[in-house]
């Protein structure tokens, strides 16, 4: 029985929207911005600016102007300059892009999906920090930072923070930071995007009683690694040996409350649960889960391995979205592609999710499971990303081709691959050796 796809319900909406008034009186810069019919409405430059553009912006709009002719949507008037486009981008607002990505994931997560992945009835969430490196220029060196080596050498970087789905591989929310912002208060920017069910986990620069307790106050449960001399009660817990324990956290005597919701004597019980990795060092982990007979100890290493889809989607986004490769050298274009890459992100997510019946089908008489080719994916959707957007093209027949070449171009699932991670190998005076047999896909 043919049960007609989740993402195509959303690609449906998006078409709507990319092209509805209400999109322009909310997401232009001014008031007087596309109020009159232009050459280059709102909608096509949307369409324009999430086709990948990664070659020369001349090249990609003779490209997307072929597009236009082919659907018979283009007239004479409408041919546009990279000049003009640069001016007709300044008047769009980056987060344009952050509404259209909470379009997908509002109409994801909705009881009649049954393709949403769950733990033990948790979204399973992470948030982690990177560094994005910048055109060098004296604009957003003033808006983001600076970072110098050794031989102060300076770099214009800006700090990242995903809150993302690891089962689910959605990015619910994203930060774009000055470099001097702290992990942990880029982290609590996303709460706005925390719900009741939500369990997130935190890489080891994350715990402190005031994170914590913001957590609580937002009604969501967390799993964060901590350093194992982190405080006291850990130092404690390592040393007794046991696999699980209830403490009690204050807050750091050291630092100052004031403005703080609580006191000095404002306890907050956590659960400790020690993890014994295989080359012997011990794991502990602080987490808001405190019933072991509901969640045994045992469960807690494989949950902690999850957080590493976070550091798999930072991969994605760097290396096969090539994110840093920015189409322009403002503070404006370096958001517009960013967020626009998350968006991206998230509509290859709803797509690759909703073919998992038939990966399933597909890894019943073979020894390994099969994954969708990541990299090869996003380049099947450059072009193609125009047609599922735009509503002169068949959203059906577009999406059954789409879905056809990521069917026919999956790779294996090795389990329990270890690759030793080699500490300072680029500290190294030689260049180090990197085997590359993966090419670009877009």
């Amino acid at each position: 029985m043919y049960t007609r796809k989740n993402s195509i319900h959303v690609l449906e909406i998006l078409r709507e929207v990319i092209f509805s008034d209400k999109i322009i009186l909310d997401y232009r810069m001014g008031i007087t911005d596309f109020s009159r019919k232009r050459k280059q409405p709102f909608g096509n430059m949307l369409v324009f600016m999430v086709n990948f553009l990664k070659k020369s912006l001349v090249v990609e709009i003779d490209s997307f102007v072929e597009f236009l002719k082919s659907k018979g949507t283009l007239n004479p008037f409408q041919k546009f300059t990279k000049s003009a486009f640069v001016q007709k981008r300044a008047k769009i607002k980056p987060e344009v892009f952050k509404y259209l990505s909470q379009i997908i994931i509002e109409n994801t997560y909705t009881e009649s999906n049954s393709a949403i992945r769950r733990f033990h009835g948790f979204r399973i969430l992470s948030v982690d920090g990177s560094k994005l490196t910048l055109p060098h220029t004296e604009e957003l060196k003033k808006e983001f930072g600076e970072s110098k080596n050794q031989t102060n050498t300076g770099v214009v970087q800006a700090k990242v923070s995903v809150l993302y789905d690891v089962l689910n591989f959605l990015a619910l929310d994203s930060e774009l930071g000055k470099l001097e912002t702290g992990e942990r208060e880029l982290a609590l920017r996303h709460s706005s995007h925390w719900r009741s069910n939500d369990l997130i986990i935190y890489d080891r620069g994350y715990p402190s009683y005031d994170f914590i307790y913001e957590h609580i106050k937002g009604g969501v449960d967390y799993l964060i690694r901590a350093a194992s001399t982190y405080s006291d009660a850990v130092k404690c817990f390592v040393a007794s040996g046991k696999k699980s324990s209830v403490v009690s956290f204050f807050p750091n005597k050291k630092k100052s409350i004031q403005g703080k919701e609580y006191n000095m004597d404002a306890p907050i019980k956590v659960r400790l649960v020690r993890v014994d990795l295989p080359n012997g060092e011990v794991e502990v982990l602080i987490t808001s889960l405190l019933d072991s007979l509901k969640f045994p100890s045992k469960i807690f290493k494989e949950l902690y391995f999850l957080r590493w889809g976070i550091e798999t989607f930072y991969d994605q986004l760097k290396n096969k979205l090539k994110v840093g490769c920015f189409t322009g050298y403002s503070k404006i274009s370096i958001l517009q592609d960013f967020f626009c890459a998350i968006f991206i992100s998230n509509l290859q997510s709803i797509i690759v999710n909703d073919l998992q019946d038939e990966l399933n089908a597909k890894n019943q008489n073979t020894k390994l499971d099969y994954k969708i080719n990541t990299n090869l994916s996003y380049g099947f959707l450059k072009n193609r990303i125009l047609e599922l957007l735009m509503k002169e093209a068949s959203l059906e027949e577009v999406y059954k081709n789409l879905e056809n070449l990521f069917l026919q171009n999956t790779i294996p699932i090795r389990p329990n691959r270890n690759n030793k991670r080699e500490i300072g190998k680029y500290n190294r005076r030689t260049k180090p050796l990197v085997l590359k047999n993966q090419k670009d896909a877009i």
